[in-house]
């Protein structure tokens, strides 16, 4: 039986459509199990978004946690053969604690991994994939920030930061923290002409044509310059979809995970962004990988409180049949309804917390 999508609730219908837009792009759906061994993630706390691990000893004395990341499972795992991309996707849950409450959270994510030597085009198809699952979710009102590590610290090491002064000023540009950055600068002897250009670079956000060229100007060396170069060329690349990107150089705050491209997406009406992701190369060095990754996530959870309220309806159509409607009545009036792709329940009264589209009344 084939289900109307329009029936699917929205993480479901999303599910349905990024399945199919990135078998489209070649990649292959990737399963795997709903936890790994404690070690996996204790050796690589650093790129987890919170120390928080949900764990269990299994029936053989191993210590096993409930996976709070789909990323490292892949790196794992992965094997691209020379000079070729392991491009695989993915729809799982994920186990994170929650942040605002006590206890952790169970998390529904999709989203794709490409690893291995990875050009200009591998990431600037990643990034078009991200425009395109941001579409296929939202319709065409949506934002996709794009932000490039190498831009933020080639400008740093011009500055002459040091290490701790770099960690410092990543936090304040993060922030978008002006008087912030003005006042490190100064407590570590950092001159002004630079102060001006990092304060610029974590206030500045528009489109490719509006926020590339002052940039470009600003470029202080060669690091700086290839980071620049490859978001004007990733933003070629992206051609009509270009129009629904923003240049964000304050997306910084997961530096010691990202090394280049920096990806995040946004829907009207959500607080928070529903798509992350970028390059992260020194994933695959720390776990002994050559090669490098680029990749993003979708939060399908999010999706839930997405659109209007008839988007989240449970059935099309609640079907309420008196007393007087016989059981043979009532299972012909649904089965034509259905006949023309609609969802139907039947009841003979409305059921606590259903959403249905249209309710009829048979009698």
């Amino acid at each position: 039986m084939i289900i109307p999508e329009r029936s699917l609730k929205n993480g479901e219908r999303a599910v349905s459509r990024l399945r199919e837009l990135y078998g489209q792009y070649g990649y292959t759906y990737y399963k795997m199990s709903k936890f790994e061994e404690y070690d996996l993630y204790v050796r690589s706390k650093s790129f987890l978004p919170s120390e928080h691990i949900p764990t269990f000893t299994d029936t053989d004395g191993k210590l096993m946690a409930l996976k709070p990341n789909v990323t490292l499972s892949i790196v794992k795992n992965a094997k691209p053969a020379s000079g070729a991309l392991e491009k695989v996707y993915y729809n799982e849950n994920v186990y994170r604690a929650d942040s605002g409450a006590h206890g952790y959270r169970e998390i529904l994510q999709a989203g794709l991994e490409c690893i291995g030597q990875i050009d200009l085009h591998a990431a600037a198809e990643v990034a078009l994939l991200a425009a395109k699952s941001l579409e296929a979710v939202g319709g065409g009102d949506y934002l996709l920030n794009l932000s490039h590590l190498r831009v933020v610290t080639g400008l740093l090491i011009a500055a002459g930061a040091s290490e701790p002064a770099s960690a410092a000023l990543l936090t304040a540009i993060g922030e978008k923290n002006a008087p912030a950055i003005a006042a490190l600068c100064r407590q570590w002897g950092i001159g002004e002409a630079y102060r001006r250009k990092l304060c610029q670079i974590a206030l500045l956000r528009g489109g490719p044509e509006e926020a590339l060229p002052p940039l470009r100007a600003m470029a202080a060396n060669e690091t700086m310059a290839a980071g620049l170069q490859e978001l004007t060329d990733i933003c070629a690349l992206l051609g009509p979809l270009a129009r629904h990107v923003r240049i964000d150089l304050s997306m910084v705050d997961n530096a010691s995970y990202y090394s280049g491209l920096i990806l995040r997406g946004f829907l009207p009406g959500l607080p928070r962004a529903v798509l992350s992701g970028g390059r992260y190369d020194s994933l695959l060095r720390q776990m002994g990988k050559d090669g490098g990754a680029v990749g993003f996530a979708v939060y399908l959870n999010l999706l839930e409180r997405y659109g209007s309220e008839e988007a989240g309806c449970d059935v099309d159509i609640l079907l309420l049949c008196g007393p007087s409607v016989s059981p043979q009545r009532a299972m012909a009036e649904a089965e034509a309804l259905r006949a023309q792709g609609l969802s139907v329940r039947v009841e003979r009264a409305v059921p606590e917390g259903l959403k249905a589209r249209e309710i009829r009344e048979v009698v």
